[in-house]
């Protein structure tokens, strides 16, 4: 298999550097381990829980398991025996050496119901996505700061909208984006089925696993739409509060996300739903049974492709930025919509629309720059549409249409 470079091994060098523990967290199969591995040489332990003898090690005497006499000790897939993590905080509280520990995690570890042990102040979290489009052509990631800066030029190459709709239906899993697209389908049907009979388990007692097969399916059905439990929920005749911890297992376990509204704002009609995404664009288009030759010409269908697309690329480039920009949505009651909002800590905002449209048009705007006039404060605020034609445009001061492929 080709060998990427990740974004993130940077983030992890430098938080072993200045922290005891780092943990390594993302979905299955997106890279961790490979990754993880990156850091192994003779001065380092490594331990994977996917070996059942060490498993059964690690619960039987987590304390022992986890004394490191040696520079780093990686143990993947931590979340399978959540005692290692007080045995961990006993050790680096004892020894406050950095560098200690790599964990890696296919679940949100703060989520398990069995912890209530706190490694706040010894701990980093970084967050590792299935490979973003950048990472795949091997390129820096740079959009964020050129955007902000309104410097932005596109390549003569620029992919056109048949293409972004391909790289969308192959999503970013690095074993499943050099399968053919039958081949991927059933990669995507697989892994999914592995993941609720196997790691959901370790989130959360489902009595109900064909409940759970429909509600990702439902879910998967309304990325880049607005977080309606009641509206979710009303097919599954289960209620809501088993409803919400079935979706809070399926984020915890990095299948989906939410992205909060932007409400920093004295303007009173603002909306307070979250947005929610699946955090792959070809797993989705895989649970959905989505065809390409079936949809090309479906703009609803294309326009949630692509911007789940989008809200996975905006996203491997935030995580990388140590908490720079916060992403955020924008909705008001006038239904008034902005699909991202980023804001940068130094409170400049900027503003993305996604269109999978090839031309643009001022009637694209109209959103972007009524927030401009009455919301942001003067010059703190850029407004860009994406799209899949080929050229930058100004549209007024401010505002801009830009490639897809300038986040890469």
């Amino acid at each position: 298999m080709k060998k990427y470079t990740r974004w993130s091994k940077a983030i992890i060098e430098n938080a072993l550097k200045h922290r005891r523990v780092v943990i390594l967290e993302g979905s299955r199969q997106c890279g961790k381990t490979t990754l993880a591995q990156e850091f192994i040489n003779k001065d380092v332990i490594y331990r994977t829980l996917d070996d059942v003898s060490l498993l059964e090690g690690a619960q039987a005497d987590p304390h022992n398991f986890v004394e490191n006499s040696s520079n780093l000790m990686i143990i993947d897939e931590i979340q399978r025996a959540p005692l290692l993590l007080p045995a961990i905080k006993k050790v680096v509280d004892e020894d406050t050496r950095y560098g200690q520990f790599l964990l890696t995690g296919s679940a949100n570890i703060q989520s398990l119901p069995s912890i209530n042990e706190s490694l706040a102040g010894r701990v980093k979290n970084i967050r590792l996505r299935p490979l973003s489009e950048g990472e795949i052509r091997g390129v820096t990631p740079t959009f964020l700061k050129n955007a902000f800066a309104q410097n932005m030029t596109v390549k003569s190459n620029a992919l056109n909208r048949n293409q972004i709709i391909d790289i969308a239906f192959r999503g970013g899993f690095p074993e499943a984006i050099k399968l053919n697209s039958r081949e991927r389908s059933s990669w995507h049907k697989d892994y999914l089925q592995a993941i609720l009979q196997r790691d959901l388990k370790d989130i959360i007692n489902i009595k109900r696993q064909g409940t759970m097969n429909e509600l990702v399916a439902i879910l998967a059905a309304w990325s880049s739409k607005f977080m309606d439990i009641s509206s979710i929920g009303s097919s599954l005749s289960i209620q809501r509060t088993t409803l919400e911890s079935y979706t809070n297992a399926l984020e915890a376990l990095y299948l989906i996300e939410k992205i909060d509204p932007w409400i920093k704002t004295d303007y009173d009609r603002v909306g307070k739903h979250s947005k929610i995404f699946m955090t792959d664009s070809g797993m989705m288009s895989s649970i959905l049974k989505w065809k390409k030759d079936q949809l090309q010409f479906d703009s609803d269908k294309i326009g949630k492709l692509i911007e789940t697309f989008i809200f996975n690329e905006l996203s491997s480039q935030i995580d990388l930025c140590n908490d720079e920009y916060t992403l955020y949505h924008y909705r008001d009651r006038e239904k008034r919509e902005i699909d991202f909002l980023i804001e940068r800590e130094d409170g400049m905002l900027l503003g993305i629309e996604v269109k999978s449209a090839t031309t643009i048009t001022k009637d694209s705007f109209k959103h972007l720059k009524w927030f401009q006039n009455n919301i942001a404060k003067k010059g703190q605020f850029i407004g860009i549409v994406l799209y899949t034609g080929k050229s930058i445009v100004s549209f007024g001061e401010g505002l801009w249409a830009v490639p897809m492929s300038i986040l890469w």
